[in-house]
């Protein structure tokens, strides 16, 4: 666990101690991860709700639950503790010191692709950053931005809204990887029918990319659909790889695949074949810490520069 940064004593003590017992359920378990006293725990949550004049907490046997006003104020706690940490990142930048917590998140498909190459380069250049990264699905990543709990998200399909801005987006083509072995391999365009000819295999609908598609071409999920759903993407790529099967997605979830040569990307050319979108986002809500700002922009440059390498594999 990183170590919380100085200026969290900003966050008055009966937020963080509600915090802690709302992430553990009981005030023992926070009391030894604080190392607080109970009593002491107690007393301020009770203290905030007779000022509130409602209960935070359910008190049940086995253990405490939160309320709706409870659930309300953690969330707005966890805003300030957020803005706290923003701040202090800015008076480091005053002092011309480039350091700082980040929390980022990704998509599964991003781990073995530009990913790595980010973290290193953000690294090398600004050695005090502690860069934290968590694996999410687009909906995740938009309720966490806009909770104020990431700095930053890379995902697909980010809806435009008031409360997201959108640093960098670009548009992926949708399309279809097979084996270099596959029957469908020469061809340099292809459409939905010509691929739901072969065993598909298909991502679940926790990916963005199977609502995308059940929006937009529902008929390939009726009968005689996918022959192997999952929502692993890592092991449909495998899937294709051996030959047997067939799948629809963007080049840059098979980056890594193409650039290998183990799989080959062949644009869907159907007319109501829309593209995706690969986002970089921030918070619309506050000012990104001037380090932030620098990650977010790096972010792109390494998406974009996959992008390219991928699409001259490609030609």
């Amino acid at each position: 666990m990183l170590p919380a940064p100085a200026t969290r004593q900003l966050l008055p003590k009966a937020l963080r101690y509600v915090m802690e017992v709302a992430k553990i359920g009981s005030i023992q378990g926070a009391s030894k991860e604080l190392s607080i006293s109970a009593s002491a725990i107690d007393r301020q949550v009770l203290l905030l709700e007779a000022d509130l004049g409602v209960p935070l907490f359910e008190r049940q046997p086995t253990g405490m639950r939160l309320t709706a006003a409870g659930e309300m104020i953690v969330v707005l706690a966890k805003r300030w503790r957020s803005d706290i940490d923003r701040m202090g990142l800015e008076i480091k930048h005053l002092q011309g010191i480039d350091q700082g917590r980040l929390k980022l998140a990704a998509m599964d498909s991003h781990v073995n692709g530009f990913l790595p190459a980010f973290a290193a380069r953000l690294t090398q250049q600004y050695s005090k950053i502690q860069l934290e990264i968590e694996i999410m699905s687009t909906d995740q990543a938009a309720a966490a931005l806009i909770g104020g709990e990431l700095d930053i998200a890379v995902a697909f399909n980010l809806k435009p809204q008031r409360d997201i801005h959108l640093v960098w987006s670009a548009g992926l083509p949708l399309g279809c990887i097979v084996a270099p072995g596959h029957p469908l391999a020469g061809q340099t365009q292809v459409r939905l029918k010509e691929v739901a000819a072969y065993p598909m295999a298909m991502q679940g609908r926790s990916l963005t990319i199977r609502r995308y598609l059940e929006t937009r071409h529902a008929w390939l999920f009726s009968e005689g659909g996918p022959t192997l759903v999952t929502n692993s993407l890592q092991l449909v790529k495998k899937l294709v790889q051996t030959g047997n099967h067939v799948s629809i997605t963007s080049e840059l979830d098979a980056a890594p695949e193409i650039l290998a040569g183990d799989l080959l990307f062949i644009p869907i050319r159907d007319s109501d074949a829309k593209p995706q979108s690969v986002d970089v986002a921030i918070s619309a809500r506050r000012p990104l810490p001037h380090i932030a700002r620098i990650a977010a922009d790096l972010l792109a440059e390494e998406v974009a520069a996959c992008l390219e390498k991928v699409r001259s594999r490609k030609g």
